[in-house]
C-alpha cells in the first residue's frame, strides 16, 4: 500500500460519517444524474421528429441500455465490494487483481449481448415492447446500440470500481466528458447530418466510448488501481467473490429492463401516445431516483471500508444519515415534480394525448417516492456487506416481486389508470417488505460492534 492508499485509508476510516458521505456523494450523485441524462437527451431530441413512435422507440431502447447497466453494475459491484473490503484490510494486491478481472469479464459479457444482439435484432426489438409502428425506428437505434455493448458495460465497471475507492471525483470526469459530448452530438448527427433516430444512437456509442477512454485514465490518477492485463484472474474463486457483491445489482437491474418491457407491452395496448408517455415520466422519474441512488452511493465505499476495519458502529451511523437525507431529498423533489407534471413532460413531447396519459401516472408515483430512500440504502448496506439473501430480495422487491405482478393484472381491472398506478403500489409494497429485513442485519451488526470493543 502506498502513501496514497494509506492515506484514503486513515480518512475512510476516521472522518467523521456525515461529511465523509456527503463529499463522496456529490461526484457519484452528478455521474449517475449524467448516465441518466443519456437518455433523456436521446428523448429531448427524438422528440423533436414530430413522432410518437420515435420517442415510444427510445423508451423500447432504454430496456437494452438496462441490460447494459445490469451487466456493468453485476461487475462492477461485484468487484467494487470486493476491493473496498481488501482495502480496508489493507491488502492492495488482492484489490488490484480484482479491479482488472472485473473489467475484463465485463468486456467479454459486452461482446456477447453485442453479438447475440445484432443477430436476433428483430425478436429483440418486439421483446423490448415495439409495436409495428415502432418496430423501424427501435431496430435503427438497437442496432447502432449495440456496437457500444462491450465498452458501454465496461465503463460502469471502471465508474464503480473508483467510486469503491472513495475517488468517485475520478470517475465522475469521465462520465461528464461524454455527457457533454453527447450533448453536442447529437443535434450535428440527427439534424445536420440528416441521420434522424439513427444519428441520436451514434452519438451515444461514440460520447460512451469517450468515458470509456477517460476513465480507463482516471484509474491511474491519485493512487486509485491501475488496470493491467497481467492482474486478470479467470477463476471461479475470483468469479464467485464477484457474484456475492453483484448478485443483488444484476437482479435490480435486470428486473428493471424486464419491468419496462412488461410496462411498454400493456401501455401498448392503449397505443404509442401511452408508451411515449411512460417512457417520458420513466426518465424523469429518473433524474430524481439517480440523485437519490447516487447520495446511496457515497456511503457504500464508507460501508465498505469501515466493515473490512471492523468499525461497524460506523457503518450504522452512515446508514441512518443516508435514509433520513434521502428521505427529505424525496420528499421535496416529489412535490415539485407532482407540480410541474405536465410542463415536465411537454418538454420532451408536447402532445396532449401524451401529456394527460403521462400526468396522471407521474403524480401517482409521486405520492410514495419518498418511500424509495428507506428502501435504497437498506439495499445498497445489505450488498456492500455481502448479506447476499437479505441483498437479492431487497434488489428484486420494487421492481420484481411486486412491480411485474401489478402492471400485469392490474391494468386488466381498472384499464389504463392500472399502468398509472403500479409504480406507487410496488414502492408501498416494497417498504413494507424492507422493513423486517433490515431490521435483523442492523441488529447484527450491533453485536459485532460489541464483540469489536470487547476484543479490544
Amino acid at each position: 500500500m502506498n502513501e496514497q492508499q494509506h492515506d484514503n485509508f486513515i480518512r475512510m476510516t476516521t472522518a467523521p460519517v456525515g461529511r465523509l458521505i456527503c463529499r463522496l456523494a456529490v461526484p457519484t450523485i452528478i455521474s449517475m444524474m449524467i448516465t441518466a441524462a443519456y437518455n433523456m437527451v436521446d428523448t429531448f431530441f427524438v422528440g423533436q421528429l414530430h413522432s410518437n413512435s420515435a420517442t415510444g422507440a427510445v423508451g423500447v431502447a432504454f430496456s437494452l441500455m438496462a441490460i447494459f447497466q445490469a451487466t456493468g453494475f453485476f461487475f462492477g459491484h461485484g468487484s467494487g465490494n470486493y476491493i473496498s473490503m481488501e482495502l480496508g484490510r489493507q491488502n492492495t494486491e488482492n484489490a488490484a487483481k480484482m479491479a482488472a478481472t472485473g473489467v475484463a469479464y465485463a468486456l467479454l459479457a459486452g461482446s456477447v449481448i453485442l453479438v447475440l444482439g445484432e443477430i436476433f435484432l428483430t425478436p429483440l426489438a418486439r421483446l423490448l415492447g415495439s409495436t409495428e409502428t415502432i418496430l423501424p425506428y427501435a431496430k435503427d437505434y438497437l442496432r447502432i446500440i449495440l456496437i457500444g455493448a462491450p465498452y458501454i458495460t465496461a465503463s460502469f465497471v471502471l465508474n464503480n470500481q473508483l467510486r469503491f475507492q472513495g475517488s468517485a471525483a475520478y470517475g465522475m470526469v469521465g462520465i461528464v466528458a461524454g455527457a457533454v459530448l453527447n450533448v453536442g452530438l447529437d443535434p450535428l448527427f440527427m439534424f445536420v447530418f440528416g441521420m434522424g433516430i439513427s444519428g441520436a444512437a451514434l452519438a451515444t456509442i461514440i460520447s460512451q466510448f469517450a468515458s470509456f477512454c477517460l476513465l480507463l485514465v482516471m484509474c491511474t490518477r491519485g493512487g486509485n488501481l491501475s488496470i493491467r492485463l497481467r492482474n486478470v484472474q479467470f477463476h471461479w474463486r475470483w468469479f464467485i467473490q464477484i457474484c456475492k457483491g453483484g448478485l443483488p445489482s444484476l437482479c435490480r437491474q435486470s428486473l428493471m429492463s424486464v419491468a419496462t418491457i412488461c410496462l411498454n407491452n400493456a401501455a401498448g395496448v392503449y397505443g404509442d401516445a401511452a408508451i411515449a408517455a411512460m417512457s417520458v415520466v420513466q426518465r424523469a422519474m429518473m433524474m430524481a431516483n439517480s440523485a437519490l441512488i447516487g447520495f446511496g452511493q457515497g456511503f457504500q465505499p464508507v460501508c465498505g471500508f469501515n466493515h473490512g476495519a471492523k468499525r461497524f458502529d460506523r457503518v450504522i451511523r452512515g446508514y441512518w444519515f443516508c435514509v433520513r437525507w434521502a428521505t427529505v431529498f424525496l420528499l421535496i423533489a416529489s412535490a415539485a415534480i407532482f407540480a410541474f407534471a405536465p410542463r415536465i413532460i411537454a418538454v420532451f413531447r408536447d402532445d396532449p394525448a401524451v401529456i394527460e396519459f403521462g400526468t396522471v401516472a407521474m403524480r401517482a408515483q409521486c405520492c410514495t417516492f419518498f418511500l424509495c430512500g428507506f428502501n435504497m440504502v437498506s439495499s445498497m448496506m445489505t450488498q456492500t456487506i455481502n448479506k447476499v439473501a437479505q441483498a437479492s430480495v431487497l434488489a428484486v422487491a420494487r421492481q420484481g416481486l411486486f412491480f411485474i405482478p401489478v402492471v400485469l393484472i392490474l391494468p386488466q381491472i381498472l384499464g389504463p389508470l392500472g399502468i398509472q398506478l403500479a409504480q406507487s403500489i410496488s414502492d408501498v409494497c416494497a417498504f413494507l417488505l424492507t422493513i423486517p429485513l433490515t431490521a435483523g442485519v442492523l441488529k447484527e451488526l450491533k453485536c459485532l460492534q460489541k464483540e469489536a470493543e470487547n476484543g479490544q
